[in-house]
């Protein structure tokens, strides 16, 4: 059983976090501490300068309210939001925080990331702690 567990998650609509809080539970000990992670891909900086500030303000707080009502699901539960890029942040927060267990989840791979997505390929090389990739 797992007693610092991070779990990556997209607040997209369409994506479903289900299955990654379900196996965070099931692997857990029974006083386990869960982080929800969220990371902002960076925006090159000629976008960016083009983008008001009250729309990333706006997209900010929304990614936090939705990690706000994941963590309601989970006992224990944190929430992190950090900017970077996502499979390089995963595991160097992983690192530094300690966390004994990742649970990722991967999208249906296209051609060229067959096996796995991107980012879950990286934190499954990467990481130094157990990784458990679910879809």
């Amino acid at each position: 059983m797992y007693s610092n567990i991070l779990i990556p998650v997209v607040t997209e609509d369409g994506h479903d976090n289900k299955k990654a809080l379900d196996a965070a539970q099931a692997l857990a000990s029974s006083d386990a501490r869960f982080t929800l992670l969220h990371v902002m891909e960076s925006i090159p900086s000629i976008v960016s300068s083009e983008i008001p500030s009250e729309v990333m303000t706006k997209a900010r707080e929304g990614i936090a309210q939705s990690m706000g009502s994941l963590a309601e699901t989970l006992p224990n539960a944190q929430v992190q939001l950090v900017s970077g890029h996502a499979g390089r942040t995963i595991v160097d927060f992983a690192n530094q925080y300690g966390s004994d267990c990742i649970i990722v989840a991967s999208h249906r791979p296209g051609f060229g990331d067959y096996f796995l997505g991107s980012t879950a390929a990286r934190v499954v090389r990467f990481a130094q702690c157990s990784v458990h990739v679910v879809r």
